[in-house]
């Protein structure tokens, strides 16, 4: 619908915006200039302590400098109210006393048409709560006394009673004169298969009434009595004035408590939220029958950034919050997300509180976890990650989880978070096996044998301080040259360093280095001390590292940490041959095991020797002095250019 020229001009004329935003917000007194149009109150749209939500009420204006909502009356009654353009100025003009214009003969009869239903709802909704008084609703009442909820509360929720009968409601609104086509249009009865009248399509049922958030009637829920029911709960079926994944059961009240300070609770059904409020978390608000669709989504996050899921702690409850993190992770934004409250394993809100109170309730919203820390759950809980195959299986999964989030930013501090994360599961794993490995070494005979006490396992101490340099060499190139650690964070995980400062230094590395080097180099010097990086770049076998005098050479350093950490794997692998043989030299010598000794011994020599060593070749000349051959090519090359002069004699 078209509105005429001046319309919306002469209605915001009308209109005072402070009266308008004043019926959800408190003025701050200290603030506020009333004479001046001057106001300033908390923002209704998100919830703060300081009162950063100013109205210009001459100009019609206001703007909140927290989270910058903007607009005038119009775009406030449709953010506050959940409504449509049309509806928001039907609702404004009607308080300015504007009749709306004519609309044309479609629109004008579908809106009387929407009018007529909900009419006949709220008919409805009396028929239901006469029911629940009479006997036909002895066995619910018992039920609900059982679920310990009060008259009152009975009456608030507007409680009611479809008894078990064909067409209990459809002859009592029959009499009031509602036509046929009404009462179905309305999800209130079914046409008959058989070719007899339409039957009520609640029967048997304790009834709720869902309510949309201008507080018209929308639908109904019901809850069988009968625990034979194929369906034990039943909605309305969908019509003009009902959309199930439109709508959230409570959330014109939730909207009010939010505005008042009171966190946004999503829960699984009625029961739950009723139990929720009556307990004082009035901000309580359940998806009708489904799993929370986009729709709904976005509606709880224009009332609450944070709205805290509080789903079953059965199998289907958990799994229904694991599918909202993959509906919410491409609509995130700044200052947009959930939290996850899980309830205690076959419990839902409700059991809670009726078993433990309010303050176990409050505890586990406390302790809400962000979605992130869900999706890593999702993804690791009862797997493990013990090769290298499976932590790149990880890797990938998370990654295209990642993707999904559209926001760059939101994007970036999630790859942080699950680097933290999976950095902290890593190091644990490690951990645990290098502890299994010193157990299992510490029960290893200690006593060398005479075949073995002039091998290579009687330098095992000069061994262990080569470990050391190596590991020393290592860390500092990547101290000077962080950039090249993503491409070694595998082998920096698995090295085991023989001193302590190394590993707090390999484990600093491993979660500051790709934050860059000054970041790097704060939290080694928090953690170690001021002197910390100078001590460790100053010893005296690190001078000669190029990468190391000339830091931030990129190819320099990862040539050096990759060369030194394939040194430290063949030692490795030479000490863990070496452990196997003295095994095996405690029965009878053969000569295999001499072979696997003298393979591994060549393979650590190879692997030691560094790339120079391996591309030279020397000879020796009459002197015993050794020669590199391509220096001396080049040298007898050089002379045999030289022309010298010849004597004058």
């Amino acid at each position: 619908m078209s509105l005429p020229p001046g319309f919306l001009d002469e209605l915001r004329t009308r209109l005072s915006l402070g009266q308008v935003v004043g019926r959800k917000v408190m003025w701050d007194s200290r603030k506020s200039n009333q004479g001046k149009g001057d106001l300033w109150a908390s923002c209704p749209f998100h919830h703060e302590k300081s009162a950063s939500f100013h109205v210009d009420d001459r100009k019609g204006y206001y703007y909140c400098f927290g989270c910058h909502a903007k607009g005038d009356a119009i775009s406030f009654v449709r953010e506050t109210e959940n409504v449509g353009f049309m509806e928001a100025v039907e609702i404004l003009a009607g308080e300015a006393g504007m009749p709306m214009p004519e609309q044309d003969p479609d629109a004008r009869e579908k809106a009387d048409r929407q009018t007529q239903l909900v009419d006949v709802m709220e008919h409805a909704v009396q028929y239901f709560r006469l029911q629940f008084k009479t006997g036909a609703a002895l066995d619910a009442r018992a039920y609900l006394d059982r679920r310990a909820l009060s008259h009152e509360a009975l009456e608030r929720w507007e409680i009611g009673f479809a008894p078990d009968a064909w067409q209990g409601l459809w002859d009592v609104l029959k009499a009031k004169g509602i036509e046929d086509e009404l009462i179905l249009g309305a999800g209130l009865a079914k046409p008959s298969q058989k070719g007899g009248k339409p039957y009520d399509t609640f029967r048997g049922r304790i009834i709720f009434p869902i309510r949309d958030a201008r507080g018209r009637c929308i639908a109904f829920g019901g809850r069988a009595m009968d625990p034979n029911d194929s369906a034990k709960y039943l909605n309305s079926p969908e019509t003009e004035l009902f959309d199930k994944g439109r709508s959230l059961y409570n959330l014109g009240a939730a909207r009010s408590a939010v505005g008042k300070g009171q966190p946004m609770i999503v829960s699984e059904g009625y029961m739950d939220v009723i139990a929720l409020c009556e307990n004082g978390f009035t901000a309580a608000v359940a998806p009708l029958g489904t799993a929370i669709t986009e729709n709904q989504l976005q509606m709880l996050w224009r009332v609450a950034d944070e709205p805290i899921i509080a789903l079953d702690g059965d199998t289907a409850g958990v799994r229904a919050a694991m599918r909202l993190i993959d509906l919410a992770l491409p609509l995130l934004e700044a200052g947009k997300s959930l939290r996850f409250a899980l309830m205690p394993e076959g419990k839902d809100p409700d059991d809670l509180l009726r078993a433990y109170g309010a303050q176990a309730l409050q505890k586990l919203l406390d302790r809400a976890i962000p979605m992130v820390d869900l999706l890593w759950q999702r993804e690791t809980q009862n797997k493990n990650f013990d090769s290298p195959e499976r932590k790149a299986g990880l890797d990938v999964a998370l990654r295209e989880k990642i993707k999904l989030i559209r926001d760059p930013a939101i994007r970036q501090y999630y790859g942080q978070a699950i680097k933290e994360l999976r950095w902290q599961l890593f190091r644990s794993q490690n951990n645990s096996v290098q502890r299994s490995k010193n157990t299992w070494q510490n029960k290893q005979p200690q006593a060398a044998t005479l075949a073995t006490k002039s091998s290579v396992l009687a330098t095992a101490d000069d061994a262990q301080v080569t470990v050391q340099l190596r590991e020393s060499v290592i860390l500092a190139a990547l101290i000077c040259t962080p950039e090249v650690m993503v491409e070694f964070e595998n082998g920096l995980e698995s090295l085991q360093c023989q001193n302590s400062d190394h590993a707090l230094i390999r484990d600093l590395i491993l979660r500051y280095a790709m934050k860059g080097s000054e970041v790097l180099h704060v939290k080694i010097i928090e953690v170690l001390g001021p002197m910390a990086i100078d001590n460790m770049l100053s010893q005296g076998h690190l001078a000669i590292i190029p990468c190391i005098r000339s830091p931030g050479n990129i190819e320099t350093a990862r040539l050096t940490v990759m060369e030194e950490l394939a040194k430290l794997n063949a030692t490795k692998e030479l000490n863990a041959e070496i452990a196997d043989a003295v095994q095996d030299l405690s029965g009878i010598a053969d000569e295999g095991v001499t072979w696997r000794l003298s393979q591994a011994t060549a393979a650590a020599a190879d692997a030691t020797r560094s790339g120079h060593e391996d591309s030279t070749q020397y000879e020796t000349r009459e002197n015993g002095a050794q020669v590199s051959r391509s220096e001396r090519d080049a040298f007898d090359k050089l002379m045999a250019g030289i022309t010298f002069p010849k004597s004058g004699r």
